[in-house]
């Protein structure tokens, strides 16, 4: 039987990993962290995964004696340059140490590896993550989503307002977009994760992909809701935005939001080619079924 180590398991997208893969029939072992809330960790265990305590600073020894046996090691951590370049970089020397021949790193996103330094500071990291990667017998797959249904709903995107029944966006509104949700990309990745065909190589899958104004009808007809429609600029005065908050900014997420619309209505992350048909078994949630059962 398959086993599969899971960085990240008490997060949304990390416990959404764990879930399918153990319907998959795949031993998990997830790594947590001694601070990790008591019920969270029951839950996990309750379900039959096996509980590594540790961090990914507690050195490679360490690290490398919880993943030994497994035979992928997936990331779903999330946070800053320490996380992301530090600790998957971590997490790679242990896998490396361990003799586990397979990581899905926590990329998770647009495609990535389209983009230049100073497109999307997240961005940033992960790609930095990868150059630390080189060289090494471990081989890196990463699963391209696009962006998070539920995120591009948020409120910090600042495109749909369901208070106020608006939808604004940058650009043309022409450019397709890929859109998939949380659950759906936790189920692609341990497809990925069971598909050793795939190693050394990204996975690019969507759950749906929308121009801006197709997202926007999408959201109407799901929800039964009207969202006015509104054009917030075009590509070039969403960089000057982008500036703008970044010279004021007391974070990167002053603006980074902004940076991954720009990805988006640029079409310069576009997942391409998308490897969908490879995964059959999987029935991605659309926008619009999305809209009909969680919009408010």
């Amino acid at each position: 039987m398959t086993e599969v180590f899971v960085a990240g398991a008490t997060g949304m997208l990390g416990g959404a990993i764990v879930d399918s893969l153990l319907r998959r029939d795949v031993r998990v072992r997830a790594l947590v962290r001694p601070s990790s809330k008591r019920e969270t960790v029951e839950a996990l265990a309750d379900k039959g995964v096996t509980i590594a305590e540790g961090s990914l600073t507690d050195g490679p020894e360490r690290l490398a004696r919880s993943l030994e046996g497994a035979d992928v090691a997936i990331s779903a951590l999330q946070g800053g340059e320490d996380v992301v370049v530090d600790g998957q970089t971590a997490l790679l020397r242990a896998a490396e140490k361990a003799g586990v021949p397979r990581l899905i790193p926590s990329d998770f996103a647009v495609d990535l590896f389209r983009l230049d330094d100073g497109d999307n500071v997240f961005l940033d990291h992960r790609r930095r993550a990868h150059q630390a990667f080189d060289g090494t017998h471990v081989q890196v797959t990463s699963v391209l989503n696009g962006a998070f249904t539920e995120v591009m709903t948020a409120p910090f995107l600042e495109i749909v307002d369901w208070d106020n029944d608006t939808f604004a966006y940058w650009g043309d509104g022409d450019q397709p977009c890929d859109f998939t949700t949380v659950a759906d990309t936790a189920e692609y990745t341990a497809e990925a994760a069971l598909d050793p065909a795939v190693a050394g190589r990204p996975v690019r899958v969507a759950g749906d992909v929308l121009t801006m104004k197709e997202f926007h009808d999408a959201l109407q007809r799901g929800s039964g809701r009207r969202l006015e429609l509104r054009v917030r600029g075009d590509v070039g005065e969403l960089e000057a935005e982008i500036r703008r908050r970044r010279a004021v900014a007391t974070g990167p997420a002053d603006f980074v939001a902004l940076q991954y619309v720009w990805a988006m209505v640029t079409g310069k992350a576009k997942l391409d080619p998308l490897d969908n048909d490879r995964y059959p078994a999987v029935r991605p949630t659309g926008v619009a079924e999305f809209a009909r059962r969680f919009a408010r």
